[in-house]
């Protein structure tokens, strides 16, 4: 009988690739994604389309609004309040679309869900290497969680723990690329981009990430954008 594994889908390209190597290690997944408030629903769709295409056993939306308190530029609805960084000034600190709380909040209902249905892992796509600086997606953070997740639940008391898996957490982001070609992930579907527009802006950091790591990969980002920075070359 197949193991079975939560998946964190945001509709994003790292959030993607987990998923596929979650499923490559014969995991039946079933897939959770948040409405926590954030400037649009594209990642959203795309995370249904990348959850159909894993033939999930199940896929829940949860809602949740950060709005209520959280200043945070992903979740203000004014796109001019994201700030674009020089590439090699990303990551230096955190940035105004740091939403405090998210991968915490995120984690403890995956965990929940977890245990409801009995499964053996969690899989959520943070990285660490190539990533704009949040203090939520580092190796520190996860191993601490994962000690909460094993005090804190009736299968780590039990001696079956949920496993946290972060399968990306230090690959740069043309290996994850590089990864998600070979299982065939569908990464036209995936969205990285902090602004909720009909294509990417090509500006905020998630999308120099991303265009970074498909040059570095030698792979052409299967998604349009509204500007290409003179390094990157289709």
């Amino acid at each position: 009988m197949p193991k079975k594994a939560i998946t964190l889908i945001s509709g994003g390209l790292d959030s993607c690739v987990a998923s596929f190597i979650a499923k490559e290690k014969g995991y039946k997944l079933y897939a959770i994604s948040f409405r926590y408030g954030q400037r649009h629903e594209k990642e959203l769709k795309c995370a249904k389309k990348i959850s159909n295409t894993l033939d999930v056993k199940e896929h829940i939306f949860i809602d949740i609004d950060f709005n209520q308190f959280s200043k945070a530029t992903l979740i203000d609805s004014s796109s001019d309040k994201i700030q674009n960084h020089e590439f090699v000034d990303i990551g230096k600190e955190i940035p105004s679309t740091y939403v405090p709380g998210r991968n915490t909040i995120f984690l403890s209902l995956a965990l929940a869900y977890a245990e409801s249905i009995d499964a053996d892992a969690i899989f959520i796509g943070v990285n660490a290497i190539d990533y704009s600086g949040y203090p939520d997606c580092r190796p520190e953070y996860i191993n601490a969680y994962q000690q909460m997740a094993n005090l804190a639940t009736k299968k780590g008391i039990q001696g079956k723990p949920i496993k946290i898996e972060t399968p990306l957490i230090k690959l740069k982001k043309s290996e994850i690329i590089k990864i998600g070609l070979k299982l065939k992930a569908p990464l036209e579907d995936t969205w990285s981009c902090y602004r909720g527009k009909k294509k990417a802006c090509g500006h905020c950091d998630s999308c120099l990430l991303r265009l970074k790591g498909f040059k570095e990969a030698k792979a052409e980002d299967p998604i349009i954008y509204e500007y290409y920075p003179k390094w990157y070359t289709k």
